[in-house]
């Protein structure tokens, strides 16, 4: 997957807006380049956690058009997709952390991401031993997840992200809870990661955000 192309894609909650709209993505034609990074920039409610989903394909409920891209290949629309075919991008194509970061609280830190390395066997026990160590984490890997803060857990959840193939990875708001030193370390952890796999970075903020070299920035 090279580019993610937006056609006037806009959130049918907004569409009694559309005309007074002003917003650099909704209603807008907008690519997403693989090898890129990207800044969306948004108030609350105004529909960053919903762009992911759209992105992602848990949600449909929006006009317009997202397509999937590949060089010397046929760009495909995301609404046409089938279950099978979602569950192969969300495993070789495009990984998420996710604001609401979806790990399981009965469980470990360690556990959560193995559960995710098992399915995709990407990264090496050595790879993801040393991300904990990065993070400032490497004494929580036996730790159930339900009690670690929620700092802590962002990290963890970076970890799972990383170990999976993508082209695109989405961060929705990754650091809403870091100190600027762990914010700075999951920065460099992911844009070294992004960099290996030639793939493009997608952060969403309402305010605090991972200070990146940013190719766009875009207001939502």
């Amino acid at each position: 997957m090279d580019t993610i192309r937006l056609n006037g894609v806009l959130p049918h909650v907004f569409l009694h807006r559309k005309t007074e709209l002003q917003s650099a993505v909704w209603n807008q034609q907008i690519q997403i380049g693989k090898g890129d990074c990207y800044l969306v920039e948004a108030a609350s409610g105004q529909g960053k956690s919903s762009l992911c989903s759209f992105i992602l394909g848990y949600r449909h409920d929006y006009d317009g058009k997202i397509e999937f891209c590949h060089s010397g290949g046929k760009d495909v629309d995301a609404k046409q997709l089938t279950a099978n075919q979602w569950a192969e991008i969300r495993k070789q194509h495009i990984s998420c952390l996710f604001q609401d970061l979806r790990l399981f609280p009965e469980l470990t830190a360690l556990e959560n991401v193995e559960i995710k390395n098992r399915l995709t066997g990407f990264k090496s026990r050595k790879f993801i031993m040393d991300c904990f160590e990065l993070l400032d984490i490497a004494d929580k890997t036996d730790a159930k997840v339900g009690q670690m803060s929620f700092g802590q857990q962002q990290r963890v959840a970076l970890i799972r992200a990383l170990v999976q193939p993508f082209d695109f990875i989405l961060a929705d708001e990754p650091i809403s809870h870091l100190d600027d030193q762990n914010a700075e370390a999951m920065g460099h952890l992911l844009v070294d990661e992004a960099r290996q796999q030639g793939a493009g970075i997608i952060v969403t903020s309402i305010g605090k955000h991972l200070n990146l070299k940013y190719d766009k920035v875009l207001k939502l």
